[in-house]
């Protein structure tokens, strides 16, 4: 019998399937990634929580929009917010059979101020 040790292992076939399988790590977390929408949700302990106050704004079926429950038009909305801390939290709770465009001009004006939390309130499906 003429059997050798083996002296040497191929390293170049191992490479090459580690190189595939962080080639699909890196896609799928691509797709991920992108179907996401950038909200930084607030970090506060229990003397936080006191201090800030989320801020709510209603758009009915009607498209009439609602700040902290009071009746305000679109182009006013940016008056009524503009002297808020750009961190304070925001949540926007839309009819389900809202205009789509009356949603998009509350969120255009909150996007032109800059507002780093918005937080738009859904329903679960039962």
């Amino acid at each position: 019998m003429d059997e050798k040790p083996i002296d040497t292992l191929n390293m170049i076939p191992l490479i090459d399937i580690m190189l595939v399988l962080l080639t699909i790590v890196l896609t799928t977390s691509s797709f991920i990634a992108t179907g996401r929408i950038p909200v930084q949700l607030p970090q506060a302990t229990a003397a936080e929580a006191e201090s800030s106050k989320t801020e709510t704004i209603e758009i009915d079926a009607k498209g009439v929009v609602y700040y902290q429950g009071e009746v305000v038009a679109v182009d006013k909305l940016k008056d009524k917010i503009g002297g808020l801390d750009r961190s304070t939290p925001l949540l926007l709770r839309a009819d389900r059979k809202v205009e789509l465009q009356s949603f998009i001009s509350v969120a255009d004006v909150l996007k032109a101020l800059k507002f780093t939390k918005v937080a738009v309130q859904t329903q679960k499906n039962a």
